[in-house]
């Protein structure tokens, strides 16, 4: 059965990643259902839309917004599903919920969307980790290698338009293509920030 609008997915494993490993016990990070931290955004693909034709086929998986699998409490306080919600553990997706998909083993942003590597600062005179709105393009487009921007250069962006992932261990911004305004020369000391959380995690994140 296929939708004519959306994707059909259901989760990999669960719909909540809010378990983590700790020697033989198992630890609950946070049972909060509401908040979006705690929430799956890999998804498996069972059904394209109908309607649209992409890339992604049957059998991918993706990245997606964190409200597809994400529970709620309504007004009196009973536990609802969100609208996403078709049947068991499948779920509809719509395309602009889309951001990465997994094909013969490779990473891929979807549609205008891209991502980028946060790079340190070097500032000897700032207390900032992580260096303002210049990263490393990890997964471009199209519409960026037209204007020959493409994976590896240092780009600049603008401010507010950025999600917050976690994919493979790596922490990532997702924005659109027009995000990213300027194309940097190397400097020679430029290196990826990855914090120590997201190198130790087995989960992809989204900031709300």
């Amino acid at each position: 059965m296929q939708s004519l609008f959306s994707f059909i997915v259901k989760p990999i494993n669960k719909r909540y990643d809010n378990e983590i490993k700790v020697g033989d016990k198992t630890l609950i990070t946070n049972s909060r259902i509401e908040s979006w931290k705690s929430v799956s955004n890999q998804a498996v693909v069972l059904e394209v839309p109908k309607a649209f034709t992409t890339k992604i086929r049957k059998g991918d998986i993706i990245v997606i917004h964190h409200n597809v699998f994400r529970r709620f409490y309504d007004m009196r306080g009973n536990q609802k599903d969100s609208r996403s919600k078709f049947i068991d553990d499948k779920f509809f997706c719509d395309i602009d919920q889309v951001y990465l998909y997994k094909q013969d083993g490779k990473w891929n942003a979807f549609g205008d969307r891209c991502f980028i590597n946060p790079i340190v600062d070097n500032d000897d005179l700032t207390a900032d980790k992580e260096r303002k709105l210049i990263g490393i393009l990890k997964y471009g487009n199209s519409s960026l290698e037209a204007i020959e921007i493409n994976p590896g250069d240092l780009v600049g962006y603008t401010p507010n338009g950025e999600f917050e992932f976690v994919v493979d261990n790596e922490r990532l911004y997702c924005m659109k293509s027009n995000d990213i305004v300027i194309k940097y020369e190397y400097e020679g000391n430029e290196t990826k920030y990855n914090p120590s959380w997201a190198s130790g995690s087995s989960r992809t994140d989204q900031s709300s």
